[in-house]
Protein backbone atom coordinates (compact mmCIF):
# COMPACT_ATOMS: atom_id res chain seq x y z
CA UNK A 1 0.00 0.00 0.00
CA UNK A 2 1.44 3.65 -0.62
CA UNK A 3 -0.07 6.84 0.49
CA UNK A 4 -1.02 10.21 -0.74
CA UNK A 5 -0.99 13.47 0.66
CA UNK A 6 -3.89 15.60 0.50
CA UNK A 7 -3.13 19.48 0.89
CA UNK A 8 -7.00 20.65 1.72
CA UNK A 9 -6.34 23.30 4.31
CA UNK A 10 -4.37 26.36 3.84
CA UNK A 11 -5.34 28.09 7.02
CA UNK A 12 -2.36 27.42 9.31
CA UNK A 13 -0.64 29.80 11.44
CA UNK A 14 0.69 32.10 9.54
CA UNK A 15 -0.86 31.59 6.44
CA UNK A 16 -0.76 35.28 5.59
CA UNK A 17 2.58 35.34 5.04
CA UNK A 18 3.58 31.79 4.80
CA UNK A 19 0.88 30.17 2.64
CA UNK A 20 2.98 29.70 -0.19
CA UNK A 21 6.35 28.69 1.71
CA UNK A 22 4.34 25.75 3.74
CA UNK A 23 2.85 24.34 0.63
CA UNK A 24 6.06 23.88 -1.04
CA UNK A 25 8.09 22.61 2.16
CA UNK A 26 5.13 20.05 2.47
CA UNK A 27 5.14 18.88 -0.64
CA UNK A 28 8.60 18.24 -1.01
CA UNK A 29 8.31 16.09 2.51
CA UNK A 30 6.29 14.25 0.77
CA UNK A 31 7.96 13.40 -2.65
CA UNK A 32 11.44 13.15 -0.53
CA UNK A 33 9.60 11.02 1.78
CA UNK A 34 8.20 8.44 -0.71
CA UNK A 35 4.54 9.45 -1.04
CA UNK A 36 3.06 8.06 -4.27
CA UNK A 37 0.65 10.96 -4.64
CA UNK A 38 0.20 14.59 -4.09
CA UNK A 39 -2.87 16.29 -4.34
CA UNK A 40 -5.26 19.82 -3.52
CA UNK A 41 -8.51 20.42 -4.07
CA UNK A 42 -10.63 21.50 -7.07
CA UNK A 43 -12.46 24.23 -5.61
CA UNK A 44 -13.19 28.07 -5.70
CA UNK A 45 -13.67 28.60 -2.17
CA UNK A 46 -12.76 26.21 0.35
CA UNK A 47 -15.36 23.77 1.98
CA UNK A 48 -17.96 24.72 4.53
CA UNK A 49 -16.08 22.16 7.01
CA UNK A 50 -12.88 23.83 6.65
CA UNK A 51 -14.44 27.48 7.48
CA UNK A 52 -15.72 28.01 4.40
CA UNK A 53 -15.11 31.27 1.40
CA UNK A 54 -13.49 33.34 4.62
CA UNK A 55 -11.04 31.01 4.55
CA UNK A 56 -7.93 30.94 1.91
CA UNK A 57 -8.12 28.50 -1.15
CA UNK A 58 -6.05 28.43 -4.28
CA UNK A 59 -7.33 27.74 -7.70
CA UNK A 60 -6.19 23.90 -8.34
CA UNK A 61 -4.40 23.74 -11.75
CA UNK A 62 -2.24 26.54 -11.33
CA UNK A 63 -1.21 25.51 -8.12
CA UNK A 64 0.01 22.01 -9.21
CA UNK A 65 1.80 23.62 -12.02
CA UNK A 66 3.92 25.61 -9.81
CA UNK A 67 4.13 22.16 -7.38
CA UNK A 68 5.67 20.52 -10.78
CA UNK A 69 8.46 22.44 -10.61
CA UNK A 70 9.40 22.22 -6.70
CA UNK A 71 9.25 18.66 -6.78
CA UNK A 72 10.61 15.70 -8.65
CA UNK A 73 8.65 12.31 -8.47
CA UNK A 74 5.77 12.82 -6.27
CA UNK A 75 2.35 12.13 -9.02
CA UNK A 76 0.50 15.40 -8.91
CA UNK A 77 -3.67 15.41 -9.00
CA UNK A 78 -6.58 16.97 -7.79
CA UNK A 79 -8.99 15.30 -5.45
CA UNK A 80 -10.94 15.74 -7.75
CA UNK A 81 -11.83 18.22 -10.61
CA UNK A 82 -15.53 19.01 -10.71
CA UNK A 83 -17.15 17.98 -14.50
CA UNK A 84 -18.32 22.15 -14.20
CA UNK A 85 -15.01 23.90 -13.52
CA UNK A 86 -13.60 23.85 -17.18
CA UNK A 87 -14.96 22.89 -20.53
CA UNK A 88 -13.76 19.25 -21.18
CA UNK A 89 -11.07 20.01 -23.93
CA UNK A 90 -9.50 22.69 -22.40
CA UNK A 91 -9.34 20.25 -19.15
CA UNK A 92 -7.71 18.03 -21.44
CA UNK A 93 -5.31 20.05 -22.62
CA UNK A 94 -4.60 21.63 -19.18
CA UNK A 95 -3.86 18.28 -17.95
CA UNK A 96 -1.20 17.34 -21.11
CA UNK A 97 0.21 20.53 -20.06
CA UNK A 98 0.79 19.41 -16.50
CA UNK A 99 1.94 16.14 -17.40
CA UNK A 100 4.39 17.31 -20.21
CA UNK A 101 6.06 19.66 -17.75
CA UNK A 102 5.76 17.38 -14.52
CA UNK A 103 7.50 14.64 -17.21
CA UNK A 104 5.20 12.68 -16.67
CA UNK A 105 3.44 12.99 -13.20
CA UNK A 106 0.11 14.42 -14.09
CA UNK A 107 -3.19 12.20 -12.48
CA UNK A 108 -6.11 13.37 -13.59
CA UNK A 109 -9.42 12.91 -11.00
CA UNK A 110 -12.94 13.92 -11.90
CA UNK A 111 -16.13 13.95 -10.70
CA UNK A 112 -19.66 15.56 -10.69
CA UNK A 113 -19.16 18.38 -8.48
CA UNK A 114 -21.38 19.38 -5.49
CA UNK A 115 -20.46 22.76 -4.20
CA UNK A 116 -23.25 24.77 -5.39
CA UNK A 117 -22.36 27.84 -3.35
CA UNK A 118 -19.05 28.42 -5.08
CA UNK A 119 -20.64 28.18 -8.50
CA UNK A 120 -23.25 30.65 -7.97
CA UNK A 121 -20.87 32.77 -6.13
CA UNK A 122 -18.75 33.05 -9.17
CA UNK A 123 -21.27 32.92 -11.67
CA UNK A 124 -20.54 29.31 -12.73
CA UNK A 125 -23.21 27.38 -14.05
CA UNK A 126 -24.35 24.14 -11.73
CA UNK A 127 -26.79 21.86 -13.61
CA UNK A 128 -28.86 19.27 -11.41
CA UNK A 129 -27.35 16.21 -9.94
CA UNK A 130 -28.51 14.03 -13.06
CA UNK A 131 -26.77 16.77 -16.15
CA UNK A 132 -23.83 17.06 -13.89
CA UNK A 133 -23.25 13.11 -14.33
CA UNK A 134 -24.11 13.43 -18.01
CA UNK A 135 -21.57 16.06 -18.23
CA UNK A 136 -18.89 13.83 -16.21
CA UNK A 137 -19.29 10.70 -18.88
CA UNK A 138 -18.92 13.09 -21.93
CA UNK A 139 -16.14 14.68 -20.12
CA UNK A 140 -14.84 11.07 -20.09
CA UNK A 141 -15.32 10.39 -23.18
CA UNK A 142 -13.64 13.42 -24.48
CA UNK A 143 -10.46 13.07 -22.55
CA UNK A 144 -10.21 9.93 -23.88
CA UNK A 145 -10.61 10.98 -27.33
CA UNK A 146 -8.27 14.07 -26.99
CA UNK A 147 -5.26 11.68 -25.75
CA UNK A 148 -5.95 9.13 -28.93
CA UNK A 149 -5.00 9.29 -32.33
CA UNK A 150 -8.81 10.31 -33.54
CA UNK A 151 -8.85 13.74 -33.71
CA UNK A 152 -12.19 14.60 -35.18
CA UNK A 153 -14.96 15.98 -34.01
CA UNK A 154 -17.07 14.75 -30.90
CA UNK A 155 -20.74 15.53 -30.67
CA UNK A 156 -22.49 14.59 -27.48
CA UNK A 157 -25.80 15.82 -25.94
CA UNK A 158 -23.69 18.94 -23.65
CA UNK A 159 -20.55 19.14 -25.37
CA UNK A 160 -19.88 19.61 -29.04
CA UNK A 161 -16.18 19.93 -30.20
CA UNK A 162 -15.22 20.50 -34.00
CA UNK A 163 -11.53 18.74 -33.76
CA UNK A 164 -10.25 17.02 -30.64
CA UNK A 165 -6.25 18.23 -31.38
CA UNK A 166 -3.73 17.57 -28.55
CA UNK A 167 -0.39 18.72 -29.36
CA UNK A 168 2.01 18.10 -27.76
CA UNK A 169 0.39 14.38 -26.43
CA UNK A 170 0.77 13.61 -22.85
CA UNK A 171 4.23 12.13 -21.28
CA UNK A 172 2.50 9.27 -20.08
CA UNK A 173 1.07 6.60 -22.24
CA UNK A 174 -1.90 5.97 -22.94
CA UNK A 175 -2.19 9.06 -21.33
CA UNK A 176 -2.34 10.29 -17.65
CA UNK A 177 -4.26 7.70 -15.22
CA UNK A 178 -7.61 8.94 -14.76
CA UNK A 179 -9.42 8.38 -11.46
CA UNK A 180 -13.01 8.81 -10.33
CA UNK A 181 -13.75 10.23 -6.69
CA UNK A 182 -16.85 9.05 -5.08
CA UNK A 183 -18.64 6.04 -4.04
CA UNK A 184 -22.15 6.03 -5.39
CA UNK A 185 -23.01 2.41 -6.37
CA UNK A 186 -25.64 3.27 -9.71
CA UNK A 187 -23.91 5.50 -11.19
CA UNK A 188 -20.34 6.56 -9.86
CA UNK A 189 -18.93 3.10 -9.62
CA UNK A 190 -20.24 2.24 -12.91
CA UNK A 191 -18.65 4.94 -14.75
CA UNK A 192 -14.87 3.87 -12.85
CA UNK A 193 -15.64 0.88 -14.53
CA UNK A 194 -16.18 1.83 -18.21
CA UNK A 195 -13.80 4.69 -17.90
CA UNK A 196 -11.48 5.18 -14.90
CA UNK A 197 -8.03 3.94 -14.39
CA UNK A 198 -8.74 4.55 -10.70
CA UNK A 199 -11.27 5.16 -8.20
CA UNK A 200 -11.29 6.82 -5.08
CA UNK A 201 -13.49 5.87 -2.51
CA UNK A 202 -14.40 7.58 1.46
CA UNK A 203 -13.63 5.43 4.00
CA UNK A 204 -15.77 3.30 5.39
CA UNK A 205 -15.53 0.61 7.66
CA UNK A 206 -13.77 -2.38 6.56
CA UNK A 207 -17.56 -4.22 5.21
CA UNK A 208 -18.71 -0.76 4.39
CA UNK A 209 -15.51 -0.58 1.81
CA UNK A 210 -15.70 -4.41 0.98
CA UNK A 211 -19.36 -3.92 -0.25
CA UNK A 212 -18.60 -0.83 -2.71
CA UNK A 213 -15.71 -2.66 -4.13
CA UNK A 214 -18.39 -5.85 -4.48
CA UNK A 215 -20.59 -3.28 -6.55
CA UNK A 216 -17.29 -2.59 -8.95
CA UNK A 217 -16.85 -5.48 -9.30
CA UNK A 218 -20.40 -6.24 -10.85
CA UNK A 219 -20.40 -3.01 -13.07
CA UNK A 220 -16.90 -4.02 -14.19
CA UNK A 221 -18.45 -7.49 -15.21
CA UNK A 222 -21.23 -5.79 -16.72
CA UNK A 223 -19.19 -3.53 -19.30
CA UNK A 224 -16.39 -6.56 -19.40
CA UNK A 225 -13.78 -4.79 -17.82
CA UNK A 226 -11.10 -6.30 -16.06
CA UNK A 227 -11.51 -5.09 -12.47
CA UNK A 228 -8.12 -6.06 -11.77
CA UNK A 229 -6.91 -3.25 -14.11
CA UNK A 230 -8.58 -0.71 -12.03
CA UNK A 231 -6.16 0.40 -9.22
CA UNK A 232 -8.33 1.19 -5.72
CA UNK A 233 -7.93 4.13 -3.45
CA UNK A 234 -9.25 5.60 -0.78
CA UNK A 235 -9.80 8.64 1.46
CA UNK A 236 -8.73 8.26 4.79
CA UNK A 237 -10.93 10.27 7.27
CA UNK A 238 -11.70 9.27 10.78
CA UNK A 239 -9.81 6.52 12.83
CA UNK A 240 -5.99 6.16 14.06
CA UNK A 241 -3.90 9.44 13.47
CA UNK A 242 -0.90 8.34 11.30
CA UNK A 243 1.47 10.33 12.98
CA UNK A 244 0.26 9.97 17.10
CA UNK A 245 -0.46 6.36 16.50
CA UNK A 246 1.49 4.99 13.55
CA UNK A 247 1.48 1.38 14.92
CA UNK A 248 -2.36 1.26 14.78
CA UNK A 249 -2.86 2.84 12.07
CA UNK A 250 -1.07 0.30 10.29
CA UNK A 251 -3.07 -2.29 11.87
CA UNK A 252 -5.95 -0.60 10.62
CA UNK A 253 -4.80 -0.20 6.96
CA UNK A 254 -3.79 -3.96 6.73
CA UNK A 255 -7.91 -4.53 6.19
CA UNK A 256 -7.88 -2.17 3.42
CA UNK A 257 -5.49 -3.58 2.02
CA UNK A 258 -6.64 -6.81 1.93
CA UNK A 259 -9.32 -5.78 0.09
CA UNK A 260 -7.02 -4.41 -2.88
CA UNK A 261 -6.97 -0.88 -1.43
CA UNK A 262 -3.37 0.20 -2.86
CA UNK A 263 -3.24 3.52 -2.24
CA UNK A 264 -4.51 5.77 0.85
CA UNK A 265 -4.72 9.41 0.72
CA UNK A 266 -4.04 11.24 4.41
CA UNK A 267 -4.69 14.96 4.80
CA UNK A 268 -2.27 16.79 7.58
CA UNK A 269 -4.03 16.72 10.55
CA UNK A 270 -1.57 19.48 12.46
CA UNK A 271 -0.90 22.99 12.25
CA UNK A 272 2.30 22.08 10.92
CA UNK A 273 1.55 20.30 7.98
CA UNK A 274 5.65 19.81 6.64
CA UNK A 275 6.41 17.95 9.98
CA UNK A 276 3.33 15.98 10.12
CA UNK A 277 4.47 14.71 6.73
CA UNK A 278 7.95 14.16 7.18
CA UNK A 279 6.44 12.29 10.09
CA UNK A 280 4.58 9.82 8.43
CA UNK A 281 6.42 9.40 5.25
CA UNK A 282 9.27 8.17 7.94
CA UNK A 283 7.35 6.18 10.10
CA UNK A 284 3.93 5.05 8.07
CA UNK A 285 5.32 4.71 4.27
CA UNK A 286 7.90 1.83 4.50
CA UNK A 287 5.64 0.21 6.57
CA UNK A 288 2.65 0.23 4.67
CA UNK A 289 4.61 -0.49 1.18
CA UNK A 290 5.10 -4.13 3.15
CA UNK A 291 0.93 -4.35 3.16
Amino acid sequence: MQIGIHYANFTHPGWESRLAERLTETARAADRGGASLFTVMDHYFQMESLGGPAEPMLEGYTTLGYLAGVTSDVRLGLLVTGTTYRRPGLLAKIVTTLDVLSRGRAVLGLGAAWYEREHLALGVPFPPTSERFERLEETLQIVQQMWSDDDGPYAGRHYQLAETVCVPPPVQRPHPPILIGGSGERKTLRLVARYADACNVFRDSVEGTRHKLDVLRRHCDDVGRDYDSIEKTMVSGGGADPAADPDRFVEEMAAYAELGISLVTLMPSSDDPVGWTEQVCADVVPRLARL
